[in-house]
């Protein structure tokens, strides 16, 4: 059997950083914190942290703190559903920690962490990554579940199909009257601006080398904006042009405040709901409410 007093502590130190904010999330002392996870490390036989600023777990102990992530996700729903066997009112909500996509988390899955937190008294920790990085995070134990671009098997993992995310090339008219008067073309979109959300944001790349819009050794040049809203309002202030999902965009197309410059060039991203297997009971209602919110939102294939 598992120490369950020295996992939560490992958990503790993984999620704050350090042994002295570990020490007060669990009201005990540092020297506390410490033992617990050193006799921990010994009965598994391995290091589980990695001591620093801040203190980071390893491969061991990350796959170890999702384990008391799951544990106590089944507590807390056997509390709701027999009270009187597990009377402990107070026991801290268990934290779900998932990694998603930004265009995801501004579109139909704030809808799915509505419904969930609705339904229940559970927390989310939301990290926020490219939709082609999400599943390395669920691979490395850094989350319990993702939405990802993943389709291929994570193992260890169920993975569901959400539906697809249409991207169209958009840009303000007056963008694209000025880089675009003769169309499209790669030379121009060669000298045209662009919007990237991160450094690991390559869809507008991709768009580019998948219908030959990209010259060789001419990469465009490129805003970076980390922020879906702002970098809507970006292209449609004229800063540059950029791939947007159309459900985020549908009123600035049907406004004109953006048009779709390269109609019949739209991108399809397939995305997936996946979590370990070990998992499958502690996320049953998130995985019900990320469904239905992406059936709404994404299509048929939901």
């Amino acid at each position: 059997m598992l120490d369950y007093a020295g996992l939560q502590a490992l958990a503790a130190v993984v999620s704050e950083g350090s042994f002295e904010r570990a020490a007060r999330k669990l009201h005990v002392t540092p020297s506390a914190v410490s033992q617990r996870v050193k006799q921990l490390e010994e009965r598994v036989g391995q290091v589980l942290v990695l001591r620093g600023t801040p203190c980071t777990g390893t491969d061991a102990g990350r796959r170890l703190c999702v384990h008391v992530e799951q544990v106590a996700l089944l507590e807390n729903e056997l509390r709701r559903a027999n009270p009187a066997l597990m009377p402990d009112h107070e026991a801290p909500a268990p934290a779900v920690k998932l990694a998603v996509n930004a265009d995801s988390l501004s579109t139909w899955f704030m809808e799915a962490m509505h419904a969930y937190t609705a339904g229940g008294n559970e927390l989310l920790d939301i990290r926020i990554d490219d939709q082609e990085h999400t599943a390395q995070r669920l691979r490395d134990g850094e989350v319990l579940a993702a939405v990802t671009a993943t389709g291929t098997a994570i193992a260890g993992c169920n993975t569901w199909p959400l539906g697809t995310m249409r991207y169209v090339a958009a840009a303000s008219p007056a963008f694209v009257a000025r880089h675009f008067a003769n169309g499209a073309t790669a030379e121009a979109l060669a000298d045209a601006p662009l919007m990237a959300f991160d450094r690991k944001d390559r869809l507008q790349d991709q768009w580019l080398q998948q219908h030959g819009l990209a010259l060789p050794r001419r990469p465009p040049p490129r805003h970076f904006l980390p922020s879906n809203f702002a970098y809507v309002q970006a292209c449609e202030l004229g800063m540059g042009w950029g791939m947007h999902p159309t459900v985020l965009i549908a009123s600035q197309l049907a406004e004109g405040t953006l048009v779709d410059f390269a109609p019949g060039l739209a991108v399809d991203v397939p995305m997936y709901w996946a979590h370990p297997r070990s998992a499958q009971a502690g996320l049953e209602r998130l995985t019900r409410c990320v469904m239905e919110a992406a059936r709404r939102w994404l299509g048929e294939n939901a």
